[in-house]
């Protein structure tokens, strides 16, 4: 298997975790702080726009290649083995029937809550 496919299939595999992970705060079976970690970081995964945008060279790719997979591999490591089965069954069932991710408007308000809050932090630090 060359580089390029197995780039893909980790992709693909980031992508579907990170569907599971939004089945996963909705199962009841899911531990409440594993739930709390699986809601940040499903909010952040599917929100339409990045913390850090891509525009911005290295940093805006940072939190895509590192932090992001990293959160959904800690994230599914803390979810019970039946759990994440189910999950992950509803995450492959729903990606071939939608065809793409679903997309989080929360995680989308959190981005701009945290911008915001960089924002006056940095003009209460400037005046």
């Amino acid at each position: 298997m060359r580089l390029s496919e197995k780039l893909r299939a980790w992709a693909r595999c980031i992508k579907r975790d990170g569907v599971t992970l939004w089945f996963a705060c909705q199962n009841p079976s899911t531990p409440n702080l594993t739930k709390l970690l699986c809601m940040f970081v499903v909010a952040y995964a599917l929100s339409p726009i990045d913390l850090v945008p891509d525009f911005i060279p290295v940093l805006g790719y940072i939190d895509d290649i590192l932090l992001l997979p990293g959160l959904i591999w800690l994230a599914v490591r803390l979810i019970p083995d039946e759990v994440l089965k189910e999950c992950r069954s509803h995450a492959d069932r729903w990606l071939e029937e939608q065809g793409k991710k679903p997309t989080s408007y929360w995680g989308a308000a959190l981005v701009v809550c945290v911008w915001l809050a960089v924002a006056y932090g940095a003009w209460l630090l400037f005046v």
